[in-house]
């Protein structure tokens, strides 16, 4: 789950990490007011679950709180498209007013769950305000990272080793250590699984400060952190994605005409594989889970129809927890229910197979059963083709 840059910088400052005075504003007349209790000049930000808002036009700092007004009708009620949120974007529905800071360096800090090293990670690195990922890919000597071990926890000295590697200096290095731990203290006992300050600045009096914060947390721990899941906000996310989860479905939208519909994540992401491999293009993962019930694949169904483009879909299931010919029959049962009108390719492999592969083949609807995921992959790619 992800988090707005305000309500992440409110929760950085619980921590003790310093971030620039700032208010949210829902309206271009609240807008103008904080302008007003700021000082006049600021900078009004789009609050989006995207990175890359400034290129987009989503920040904009102004000289008086009339100019802050505009900017945020400007704003407000769009949708703002960065190359984080595809060609849709997402909607702005409220915007961050800022004082503005001065800035002498840029920096980068992250914190991440490395999961092949099972350990927490901190990187650092003095390219900060820039798209990380270029940097990675391109000059990765002038990223830093450090290993924190799980029972020793971060200590002092990795901080100072970032710091030293940053560039900071001997006042600058001191509250640059206390950020570190506030962080790190934050990805514990809140179970982020992400932490990112791009760009950590310091400014021309020597202070350091978050000028922009990102908090990604666990799914999986927002039983125990009630709070957090009090903030989420459904309009940044997928329609589809959020329907899914309501459903205990695992889906995420992708741009193909090949809808999938798979039990198992490892079978869905190879179901999707070889569907490139065939010259398809997928238009989702989509895991039903081992339990593949006639009320699931309906959901299913309903979430792969709803993305515009789809013309085929290839349904791959391995019958162990449920028979085959059980989920051939939901199958049929969901197809006649959702009045699918684009072919289906199933696949279906395990207990009962030959069963539920006759079922699908005299059922009368558009359904081709496949005996390998190789023909399987070859007859849906070209019935999305028409062929």
């Amino acid at each position: 789950m992800n988090l707005h840059e305000y309500q992440a910088k409110e929760i950085f400052a619980r921590y003790g990490i310093p971030v620039p005075e700032g208010r949210l504003a829902e309206s271009p007349d609240a807008a103008r007011q904080a302008a007003k209790a700021l000082g006049g000049r600021v900078v009004v930000k789009a609050q989006v679950h995207a990175g890359g808002r400034g290129k987009a036009g989503g920040v904009r700092l102004v000289d008086t709180a009339d100019a802050a007004a505009d900017a945020a009708k400007k704003m407000l009620g769009t949708r703002l498209v960065t190359p984080q949120t595809g060609p849709e974007g997402l909607p702005v529905n409220a915007v961050w007013v800022e004082k503005p800071s001065a800035i002498e360096r840029e920096l980068y800090v992250s914190g991440l769950v490395d999961r092949a090293r099972e350990r927490l990670v901190f990187m650092a690195s003095a390219a900060g305000g820039m798209d990380i990922e270029a940097v990675a890919a391109q000059t990765p000597e002038k990223i830093k990272p450090i290993t924190i071990h799980p029972a020793a926890g971060l200590q002092p000295h990795q901080t100072r080793q970032l710091g030293f590697f940053l560039g900071l200096n001997k006042s600058q290095m001191e509250p640059f250590s206390r950020i570190l731990l506030g962080l790190y203290r934050l990805v514990l006992e809140l179970d982020a699984s992400l932490v990112e300050i791009n760009p950590l600045i310091v400014t021309a009096e020597g202070q350091v400060l978050a000028l922009d914060a990102k908090l990604n947390f666990d799914d999986n721990a927002l039983f125990r952190q009630r709070a957090i899941a009090g903030l989420r906000d459904p309009s940044q996310e997928d329609e589809r994605e959020r329907k899914a989860k309501e459903n205990d479905l695992n889906y995420v939208t992708l741009d193909g005409d090949i809808g999938c519909m798979v039990n198992g994540a490892g079978l869905a992401m190879a179901t999707m594989d070889i569907i490139k491999l065939h010259g398809g293009r997928p238009a989702n993962f989509l895991d039903v889970g081992g339990g593949a019930t006639k009320e699931r694949v309906t959901e299913a169904f309903k979430l792969i129809t709803s993305s515009a483009g789809v013309n085929a879909i290839l349904v791959n299931i391995f019958g162990g927890i449920v028979r085959c010919d059980l989920i051939a029959e939901g199958i049929m049962a969901a197809v006649r229910e959702v009045g699918l009108k684009i072919p289906v390719v199933a696949r279906l492999q395990g207990t009962n197979m030959e069963q539920g592969r006759d079922l699908l083949k005299n059922s009368g609807l558009k359904i081709h059963p496949a005996a390998d995921l190789t023909e399987a992959a070859r007859t849906v790619v070209a019935a999305a083709r028409g062929t």
